[in-house]
């Protein structure tokens, strides 16, 4: 008994390999794809490139089967015979479309099979004809379709460049006319309302730095209330005189409306005049012992004869029951060098430092 158990044991091995290798030829035939199969001859007229023996068979889609053989026809050499094994269940009629397609990014081809309802008159189809350029490559549909182009641009040169000289003249007629057009385009915004607003910048003016030593202190607290001034004065604009627009002057901006920056460079002034003395707005304290009321007449360029920046000022003194001391009318102009923003605020610089110097140097005198 002990010497017959291992000859047992290894016959028990062998008849269970036998019965897995025949399950696995059962599986194979029935489950897993080399079952019942048929057999179809394809014929296509035109080159097959890279298509190969062991080629996919798909029909509608999914895999069928595979190219089991390829040749060249001996009685056309145009002619490529190819044999494909397809699943016996697969729905092959005779009037099933074939054709060569390209999967993936590389670009594999495949055999595909498509449609049909014409039932095979007998038995299964012998041969089936692939539609003509079914071979065709990416490359040479692309090639084809170039050649087309091509040939439509050869058959329309004329006309074609007669578009392209008309296109030329019409480019080189917005060349000249590029002024006038821009012009219209902002007459349309400005009639719209559209565009980007243009961006403003913003410039002050400068306060006296240096009056020279004061001779004589200011007696009593000083209040410089808000000057007075007509409409047209309250705003931030360079005014004109006579009114005119300068397109230079579009996105011109003083640093506040005229009047209040009048009374904020005065009081400057005055400070760096003497600023233990000096002036304090009219908000700012309850009851001055005087104060200096300023009526702006002009702050402005005239522009007749030549460019000069303009300011007249009107001072009055009060004192706190409300009577005039003192009255005095003060007005300087300054020549422009040129008519930009930045050389008018010089200019408007030079003529406000003699005025405010000559300003300061009154009131001191009428206190």
């Amino acid at each position: 008994m002990e010497t017959r158990a291992p000859f047992v044991i290894i016959g028990a091995f062998v008849l269970a390999a036998i019965l897995a290798v025949f399950g696995f030829v059962y599986w194979l035939n029935n489950v897993g794809g080399l079952g019942a199969r048929s057999t179809y001859h394809v014929q296509f007229d035109g080159s097959v490139p890279g298509l190969l023996v062991g080629a996919a068979v798909l029909f509608n889609g999914i895999r069928v089967g595979e190219v089991t053989e390829l040749g060249l026809a001996a009685d056309n050499p145009r002619r490529v015979n190819a044999t494909i094994s397809v699943a016996s269940t697969t729905p092959v009629r005779a009037d099933t479309k074939v054709g060569l397609d390209f999967q993936g990014l590389t670009g594999v081809p495949v055999i595909a099979l498509e449609g049909g309802t014409q039932p095979a008159n007998s038995g299964a189809v012998p041969t089936l004809i692939a539609e003509p350029g079914a071979g065709q490559s990416m490359t040479q549909a692309a090639r084809d379709a170039l050649r087309r182009v091509d040939a439509v641009l050869a058959e329309n040169s004329g006309p074609l460049k007669d578009t392209i000289a008309n296109l030329k003249t019409f480019s080189e007629g917005l060349a000249r006319n590029t002024g006038k057009l821009d012009g219209i385009v902002a007459g349309i915004e400005k009639m719209t309302g559209g565009g980007a607003p243009a961006q403003k910048i913003t410039y002050d003016l400068r306060a006296l730095q240096n009056s020279g030593p004061p001779g004589k202190t200011i007696t009593g607290q000083l209040a410089i209330p808000e000057p007075t001034a007509v409409a047209m004065l309250q705003t931030q604009r360079m005014l004109f005189s006579p009114a005119k627009d300068h397109p230079d002057f579009d996105s011109f901006l003083w640093a506040d409306s005229v009047p209040k920056l009048v009374q904020a460079r005065l009081i400057d002034s005055f400070e760096n005049y003497d600023m233990a003395h000096a002036p304090l707005r009219a908000a700012e304290i309850g009851q001055a012992d005087s104060q200096l009321v300023i009526d702006i007449r002009r702050f402005r360029i005239s522009t007749d004869p030549e460019a000069m920046a303009e300011i007249g000022l009107t001072a009055r003194i009060v004192d706190k029951n409300g009577k005039l001391v003192a009255s005095r009318l003060f007005e300087e102009s300054q020549k422009l060098d040129g008519l930009e923003p930045q050389k008018a605020v010089a200019a408007f610089d030079l003529a406000f430092g003699r005025i405010t110097k000559e300003l300061i140097g009154w009131t001191v005198q009428a206190l």
